[in-house]
């Protein structure tokens, strides 16, 4: 008969044991990964703060992203970040993206390199612990090359810069033809707006202002509409509009505050005009029917202040030409009290001035605290820079005609629009920004113009420094 054998309960040495407080306070050092890491690991998440990026073939400090990583259960440090795919490698391949921030965190950055004008889909692959990995996609579009493209920055989240101040710090205040937004800038980088004010409600505008002119006389920035009719001639009354904004701050700062307006010097103009005998043909100009940009149209781009003046400022046409035929002169006309013209005051106007441009009309003018101009000359026709640009230097006195400072380079996208600030120009070697319209152009070789692209990423502006002489 088999004997039954006597349970035995088998216990641990008392030294391998831990008290059970012991045991918790571990726990709560050591944190719950470290009891099961394998298995805590989840699926790599990454996200994109755009998914939609542009670059220029040949650019110099390009636009990035920036792709955030995680992982639960393992440190956002370790992970990976590669261009894993290219629907078209002849525009950008996965060799083209530059991934920098590994090893710091969960953020890091990616740069493209255009090899050619076009669209590709970049595929984005995060690689974390066990193998696990996730993709998103970058929707990326390359501009061709520019001239001077190492001294060019592109300003994206809108394609038409029409109007552009100093905002101290290396930042411009840049305005849009097609919406009414102002938009802040890093002057010396290419990328979005570091922030912007939508101005629609404080203007009470359905539309577009149109804005093309902009001067700044301490911290109030001057802001005019185009003042004439929209492409088909019909008048839209939002484009009779000079307002003001209120900076604050400086740089990145920056602060803008809405500050008056005034609807009625289009009127006082054409007013004005007829009482001297219609010499500038304003009436006729401003007739339903009649459109902006013809060599005897109605057409504002420019203003800017006399020389030692905060009341008179200069408004520069587009059009006409004086007389309306090839190689008219340009005209600029004084309005005297632009500070109560802003606030809806009848529009005061001194002597009118006319400048040989050599044939070319105002696209934009800019004074600094010496009196010095300088003026943006260009075709009243060109939407590009399909005819030629160039660069005059003036004294702002009437009947001193002004001296050309260079030939603006032509040929590429966009046209020639705006000058943020001038330098001395008595000092040899001053650098000066302009800033181009590129709402026209077919930047991505599609026959999609730059205004009408679906995602404000792809939307964007050039500004370029030049030396003077």
């Amino acid at each position: 008969m088999r004997r039954r054998r006597k349970a035995v309960t088998v216990r641990p040495p008392a030294s391998r044991l831990l008290p059970a407080a012991t045991a918790v306070a571990l726990l709560a050092v050591l944190g719950p990964a470290a009891t099961v890491h394998a298995a805590s690991t989840g699926t790599p998440t990454i996200r994109l703060s755009a998914a939609y990026l542009s670059g220029a073939v040949g650019a110099s400090g390009d636009p990035v992203v920036t792709v955030s990583v995680a992982q639960s259960g393992a440190d956002a440090s370790g992970l990976t970040v590669t261009a894993s795919a290219s629907s078209r490698s002849t525009v950008a391949g996965t060799g083209d993206v530059r991934v920098t921030g590994t090893g710091t965190g969960g953020s890091r950055t990616v740069a493209v390199t255009a090899r050619a004008q076009g669209y590709a889909d970049l595929t984005l692959k995060v690689t974390g612990a066990d193998g696990k990995s996730a993709t998103t996609t970058l929707h990326y579009a390359a501009s061709p090359a520019v001239q001077r493209a190492a001294d060019a920055r592109y300003l994206t989240g809108a394609s038409d810069a029409s109007a552009a101040v100093d905002a101290g710090g290396g930042y411009v205040l840049v305005a849009n033809d097609e919406d009414n937004t102002l938009r802040l800038y890093d002057g010396a980088a290419s990328g979005a707006p570091v922030r912007s004010w939508n101005l629609s409600s404080a203007l009470g505008a359905d539309k577009e202002v149109d804005i093309e002119g902009a001067a700044r006389v301490g911290n109030t920035v001057y802001w005019t509409g185009s003042l004439g009719n929209n492409k088909d001639g019909v008048y839209k009354a939002d484009r009779n509009t000079v307002f003001t904004t209120a900076l604050s701050g400086s740089g990145a700062a920056t602060s803008v505050a809405f500050g008056t307006a005034g609807h009625r010097l289009r009127e006082d103009l054409v007013a004005w005009d007829h009482a001297n005998g219609d010499r500038y043909g304003f009436a006729a100009a401003t007739a339903d029917g009649q459109t902006p940009k013809q060599v005897d149209g109605f057409n504002v781009e420019g203003l800017e202040f006399a020389p030692g003046s905060t009341t008179t400022a200069y408004v520069g046409f587009r059009a006409p030409l004086v007389p309306p035929s090839e190689g008219g002169k340009a005209l600029l006309v004084p309005v005297t009290n632009m500070d109560q013209v802003a606030r809806g005051t009848k529009a005061a106007f001194g002597t009118p001035v006319e400048l040989d441009l050599g044939g070319l009309s105002v696209r934009d003018l800019r004074r600094n605290d010496k009196g010095q101009y300088l003026i943006v000359a260009g075709s009243w026709a060109a939407e590009d820079n399909s005819a030629p640009y160039a660069l005059y230097r003036w004294d702002g006195v009437a009947g001193h005609q002004p001296v050309k400072a260079l030939d603006l380079p032509t040929a590429d996208a966009g046209g020639w629009e705006s000058v943020v600030s001038v330098p001395d120009l008595d000092v040899s070697g001053g650098r000066v920004q302009l800033v181009t319209d590129d709402g026209s152009a077919d930047l991505y070789g599609d026959g999609t113009q730059a205004k009408d692209l679906a995602h404000p990423e792809w939307q964007k502006s050039r500004s370029t420094f030049f030396t003077l002489g």
